[in-house]
């Protein structure tokens, strides 16, 4: 395959770019090494894929046991938050917190082991469950960051204790000693304070009004999916694509290789194809897993089955309907 064939997929994704500054911006695009086939030991698994998605009907833990050590730049990990969620034929409801959370440290052990030397790992899980997570990562990994994301809720809360409007995410990599990626120049946000204002920062020689822009803070506020966003996916727990495309672009490269070994509707797959990123996503259930082919533009057909997107309600609560 030459060149230009491998760089076809990336013309929509960065259409201000011509395919040679790709080439020579970003040679890893070209790599053989970054073929998706070749991270596997043993390709004994249900799977589709493209030249740079590739979705994978299985359990994590058995489909992590077949990729090579060191194999993936970047893992958005959102697993199951065991709080007895109903994910349509299976739920996350474990016999109690200790089995849960030694589950946690089984797939947290699993991702960094493919995780490349100088990659990073992001994860997600419960309020209640997260300190257990962040002691074991910060004894046998390294804690880069720990995220606030914050949003509203426009359902009824709790009159007998304060509502929950955030979750924590975790961002690890494998020691105090590796490198890792982190465009800050991608991600920069309005500064609001002093841009706006026009105030004058005297501590610099000579004194220059504040910069109009600053890397983000720890506390992310990126909306929930709702129902009439052209995002949305008949799943219970979709992530925000402004939320993925916020941690693709900080922490990889184009080229290099996502991973997310519990994608639900797929959506760290489907943002790292968007930015020229390959990605590799993992699902255990069967309907989600068909999201994953349509999502990431494998294919428009399953097993004989026309992939359809169609918006079904998550919930059935009368605030719901209020305004059609």
């Amino acid at each position: 395959m030459s060149q230009i064939e491998q760089l076809e997929l990336f013309d929509d994704f960065r259409p201000t770019e011509t395919r040679q500054d790709i080439i020579q911006m970003h040679p890893s695009l070209i790599c053989p090494e970054n073929d998706l086939e070749h991270i596997f030991t043993d390709m004994s698994f249900e799977e589709m894929h493209n030249r740079h998605s590739m979705v994978i009907h299985g359990d994590s833990l058995e489909i992590m046991q077949k990729m090579k050590e060191n194999s993936v730049h970047l893992i958005f990990a959102d697993a199951p938050y065991g709080i007895g969620k109903d994910f349509g034929n299976n739920s996350d409801k474990w016999d109690s917190v200790e089995s849960y959370i030694s589950w946690c440290k089984e797939w947290i052990d699993a991702c960094m082991r493919v995780l490349n030397e100088n990659g990073t790992m992001y994860f997600m899980t419960a309020t209640q469950h997260m300190p257990y997570l962040d002691i074991y990562v910060s004894e046998k990994y390294n804690v880069l960051c720990r995220i606030v994301w914050t949003y509203d809720s426009s359902g009824v809360q709790s009159k007998k204790m304060y509502g929950s409007l955030y979750e924590p995410i975790l961002m690890i990599n494998k020691s105090p000693k590796s490198g890792y990626v982190f465009n800050y120049q991608d991600i920069l946000v309005e500064a609001k304070t002093g841009a706006k204002r026009g105030l004058i920062d005297y501590r610099k020689d000579p004194p220059q009004p504040y910069s109009m822009e600053k890397v983000p803070g720890n506390v992310w506020d990126f909306s929930r999916v709702r129902f009439k966003m052209s995002e949305y996916e008949n799943h219970p727990t979709q992530k925000p694509e402004a939320l993925l495309d916020r941690i693709i672009r900080a922490s990889s490269n184009p080229g290099d290789i996502v991973l997310d070994p519990f994608s639900g509707s797929f959506t760290t797959s489907a943002v790292a194809n968007k930015l020229g990123r390959n990605a590799i996503g993992i699902e255990l259930n069967p309907t989600y897993f068909e999201i994953g082919i349509r999502r990431t533009g494998i294919a428009t057909e399953y097993n004989g089955k026309k992939l359809i997107k169609e918006k079904i309600r998550k919930t059935k609560a009368r605030s719901k309907y209020v305004r059609g």
